[in-house]
């Protein structure tokens, strides 16, 4: 560890327990300090006897907020003055793009919030969305390492994007971005989102580019990924097969529009719940991956939708499903929240729709205005474990009898 300071920074719904499993890991004769920034609710219990050595702060998810902000200029200003003899331990999870928020000069945090909202509603992946947000910060894809320097910057990151690539997830702050403002202006303007003019100009202009892969301000940095949506798959496949049920991963890396997604997954069940699909039942299928939802205008007179896309998924393949007998299904987010509610997803069953139609309840209706919780609450359908501390992607899981 050498003679030099150690500072542990970080973003992300993990970022609690990550904190606090350095604080057990770390000897208790080596200094240690730092700050975490962590999504509001999302700080484990502390165990007993733990020494506090790294500050917590929360922050809101998925639309910054101040907190988050001033949390992240603080972290910036931890880090300025290092010498190459000091360590900083960055610790990275999904969540971490809302949460490190520090926002372009000439951006303001309303701004951020706009654009932010906007690209949540659009149905852009996440690969794109963080292409525009490392574009728009002070701190991310890359930047943060950049600040860093002279001192040695090891990433301990936990994934939750589609293909593991750590410059994606929480917009890569202390990782290089092969993106460009070219690609973030062309997001921009494929899905319709506003920016202020001067911000657009100088998008245009190259002159908010990122550090690139090769800069020499990442040499001597390490990454090291120690959780992954696979991992999560495998691990639910293993104790499917403990109970004597064979289980299939689809893939880790699943895309697209949550409804759609969800049919597809409706469409493999049905096969295999009628015997002429790939498996044998009895047996689970397990997918990951993080879809979208497009928001659809709200009608007037119509109530405001609730729920992520979890929940979204689910009424998209309730509707296919259309009752099939022997299919029983969840789909979750992995850190215990869909969007900004208090559930992590909802259960589709063989009367899932049977039992909503009693109450008078259409299912299309609630697809119409992206009302998944609206749907599932009122049939005990919603999964609410509360805050996992951890994000390893969405997971979703068929059993079919």
């Amino acid at each position: 560890m050498g003679n030099g300071r150690t500072i542990v920074i970080g973003a992300g719904k993990a970022g609690g327990s990550m904190a606090q499993a350095v604080e057990a890991l770390w000897p208790a004769d080596a200094p240690l300090e730092g700050l975490v920034i962590t999504r509001y609710h999302h700080i484990p219990p502390r165990p007993e006897g733990l020494p506090r050595r790294i500050e917590l702060v929360e922050a809101s998810h998925p639309v910054p907020d101040a907190a988050g902000r001033d949390a992240a200029a603080r972290i910036l200003a931890m880090v300025g003055g290092l010498t190459k003899d000091d360590l900083v331990l960055c610790l990275i999870s999904g969540g971490g793009s809302s949460l490190l928020t520090l926002p372009a000069e000439g951006l303001t945090l309303e701004d951020k919030q706009g654009i932010n909202k906007a690209l949540l509603n659009s149905g852009a992946n996440i690969s794109e969305m963080n292409c525009v947000r490392k574009h728009l910060s002070r701190i991310k894809g890359g930047r943060l390492a950049a600040a860093c320097a002279p001192a040695r910057v090891v990433t301990l990151t936990i994934s939750d994007v589609p293909g593991d690539d750590p410059s994606i997830i929480a917009s890569g702050p202390t990782v290089p971005d092969a993106t460009t403002c070219a690609d973030a202006v062309a997001i921009l303007k494929r899905y319709n989102i506003a920016v202020p003019g001067n911000i657009m100009s100088l998008l245009e202009q190259g002159a908010l580019e990122t550090p690139k892969p090769g800069d020499a301000a990442f040499n001597g940095h390490e990454v090291h990924m120690i959780a992954t949506p696979q991992q999560s798959l495998e691990a639910a496949a293993a104790v499917a097969r403990s109970a004597g049920i064979d289980a299939f991963i689809l893939s880790d890396e699943m895309e697209g529009e949550s409804r759609e997604v969800g049919k597809v997954h409706a469409a493999l069940a049905r096969g295999v719940a009628r015997g002429t699909g790939a498996w044998p039942k009895p047996c689970v299928i397990l997918s990951g991956g993080e879809t979208t939802v497009t928001v659809r205008p709200r009608k007037e007179g119509a109530a405001k939708g609730r729920g992520g896309r979890a929940g979204e998924f689910c009424m998209g393949l309730a509707l296919a499903l259309q009752g099939q007998g022997g299919v029983h299904a969840l789909a979750a987010d992995t850190d215990g929240i869909d969007g900004v509610e208090d559930n992590a997803g909802a259960f589709v069953a063989p009367d899932t729709l049977k039992q909503a139609a009693a109450r008078g309840m259409k299912l299309e209706d609630y697809l119409d205005r992206n009302d998944a919780y609206g749907y599932f609450e009122p049939i005990g359908g919603l999964v609410v474990p509360g805050p996992t501390h951890t994000n390893v992607n969405d997971f979703r899981a068929m059993l079919i009898l």
